[in-house]
């Protein structure tokens, strides 16, 4: 093993983990003197990947690539790898969002009218207690809402309005990475109120091909478009970024 994998200065590092199937990730600490092969074996009960089909790359707070751990007798330690970082479990058997996806998984469903009948339900509480939706609100304080709503629409609109059709975008919804893309479509939706902004990303990242719900808003392959509010979008000269693949990488 050489020198530079035998360093290790600090005995433990705190990252968040997310992977193909889950981009959400979760909070994760491991041990800096643990081997990239011995990491992958742990990722295995996380992201329910198998090791020897995992690629792993370490993003920093500002979601920009910092490495990719691609030696597994190598020292986690021996990766420039910090505490609040990102480490990215990419696994191309796994479509993206996979286990996000809980549209086929069965659920118990009740009928408003019998909701509304329980005594027991957090409805029920809230409306007991006068929380949520429920709580008294003043005239002054509905006022105060209303014009909070009104300036937050009209800084929505104006935004939308510096939003063209064609122009390069980056997409930075909380809690996310950060997606680039094209700006497809700009205005109201069907789907749900406000101003939304269709993008075809430049990977499939995202959700559909243009259409929610039957109905087409913008064309692009599936999986490559998305709707995001307007605030969660920057317009400007953002380039296709260079993904690193060599010509004997699998893509």
């Amino acid at each position: 093993m050489s020198e530079q994998y035998s360093v290790v200065t600090q005995s433990v590092v705190t990252v968040r983990v997310t992977s193909t199937g889950n981009t959400f990730g979760s909070e994760r600490r491991f041990q800096k003197d643990l081997t990239v092969a011995e990491v992958k074996g742990k990722l295995e009960l996380v992201t329910g990947s198998v090791a020897a089909n995992m690629k792993l790359e370490v993003y920093d707070k500002d979601d920009k690539l910092i490495c990719k751990l691609d030696s597994d007798d190598a020292l986690l330690g021996s990766f420039p790898v910090d505490d609040g970082m990102r480490l990215h479990v990419v696994d191309a058997t796994v479509r993206l969002g996979e286990f996000e996806d809980t549209s086929k998984v069965e659920k118990y469903e009740m009928s408003e009218d019998a909701y509304s009948k329980r005594s027991d339900s957090v409805r029920a509480f809230k409306e007991r207690n006068k929380m949520g939706r429920f709580k008294e609100i003043s005239p002054e304080e509905q006022n105060r809402l209303a014009e909070e709503k009104a300036k937050k629409d009209e800084a929505e609109k104006q935004k939308a309005e510096s939003i063209n059709i064609g122009d390069r975008c980056e997409v930075r919804v909380p809690e996310q990475p950060a997606k680039r893309g094209q700006v497809k479509y700009v205005g109201l939706t069907d789907f749900k109120e406000g101003l939304w902004v269709g993008v075809q990303y430049d990977e499939p990242m995202g959700k559909n091909d243009g259409s929610v719900k039957g109905k087409q808003y913008f064309e692009c392959p599936d999986k490559y478009g998305g709707f995001v509010r307007v605030s969660h979008v920057e317009v400007g000269d953002f380039p296709e970024e260079d993904l690193g693949f060599s010509d004997d990488d699998e893509i």
